[in-house]
């Protein structure tokens, strides 16, 4: 059994942006358009949230790669491993930290 929808949410607009929002939302009805906008608009794009923590692992091997370089440290088979271990095991925590960054941030410059 489907849960009965009874909050709403409405808006005012102009009749351009009325026609925008109608041709963007076919061939749905504007207020299932709207609704599936919004939701997806407080949810995080999953595939964004992959791409970040794929970038922050990436980030973290290749600057910890410089680092050792530019101390002399040899780079082994057995250390690469051992960083790119950490890096994968640490990345999604790092994506909520930076998400959680971004969105404290936007409702502080927002009030």
């Amino acid at each position: 059994m489907a849960t009965r929808r009874t909050k709403s949410l409405s808006t005012k607009v102009t009749d351009a942006e009325y026609e925008l929002v109608a041709s963007l939302a076919a061939p749905l009805t504007i207020s299932e358009w709207a609704r599936k906008t919004l939701l997806h608009a407080v949810q995080p794009d999953p595939m964004v949230t992959a791409l970040l923590a794929e970038f922050l692992a990436l980030r973290v091997i290749l600057l910890n790669l410089h680092f050792a370089l530019v101390d002399g440290t040899a780079v082994t088979a057995d250390s690469m491993r051992a960083l790119i271990d950490r890096a994968d095991h640490d990345k999604w925590r790092k994506v909520d930290e930076r998400l959680s960054a971004i969105q404290a941030r936007t409702e502080s410059t927002s009030r």
